[in-house]
């Protein structure tokens, strides 16, 4: 994307992270509105050089929306989604992992919730490799080429992967952002 995309993309999250804050003030116990603001902000978070604590922020709302409706499909695989990116973005082993766990659990509840949901059952499948992937991988021939090549492979499909979660985020959170935008037909 070039710099213009993304500074729009800047923007939109922006405003819509301003306007659930703004809808946070007048009704605390809309779950919709705290899922719009945990997807703003995990957008958001890609633009900032140390995105762990708004990613933290997100799973917080995430959480607020879940204890409000506990089957709210979305809010469970963005949470998973953000443990995702949170287990990725860490360097202890420990806390990569228990995230890598925590989004699995969340994830499975998402396709719980809606089972027909290519992209929940994809996420599921992800979460299930992301320990790996995070790791590098440790099996492969013993071959400097091979174990290059194996390398390359890994580090694409991380990048094919962060692709898809970015996109399926931006797609989840523009569908919410445009359906809180709806005008309301005056009968």
């Amino acid at each position: 994307m070039d710099m213009q995309n993304e500074n729009e993309r800047l923007m939109v999250f922006e405003h819509a992270r301003k306007v659930a804050e703004a809808t946070y003030v007048k009704n605390p116990l809309d779950a919709e509105n705290l899922t719009r603001w945990a997807g703003a902000l995990l957008e958001l978070s890609q633009f900032q050089t140390e995105p762990k604590q708004m990613i933290l922020e997100a799973i917080l709302k995430l959480g607020e929306a879940l204890v409000i409706d506990p089957k709210k499909h979305d809010a469970l695989w963005l949470i998973g989604n953000a443990h995702l990116s949170f287990g990725f973005l860490s360097s202890d082993q420990t806390e990569a992992s228990d995230n890598f766990e925590k989004a699995s659990q969340f994830f499975q509840l998402a396709v719980e919730e809606q089972p027909e949901s290519e992209l929940y059952r994809k996420s599921l499948t992800l979460a299930s490799k992301a320990p790996e992937l995070h790791t590098g991988g440790t099996a492969g021939p013993s071959s400097n080429s091979a174990k290059t090549m194996k390398q390359k492979k890994t580090s694409e499909f991380k990048y094919d992967v962060f692709g898809w979660v970015i996109l399926a985020s931006y797609v989840v959170a523009w569908i919410s952002f445009a359906n809180s935008q709806t005008p309301v037909s005056r009968q």
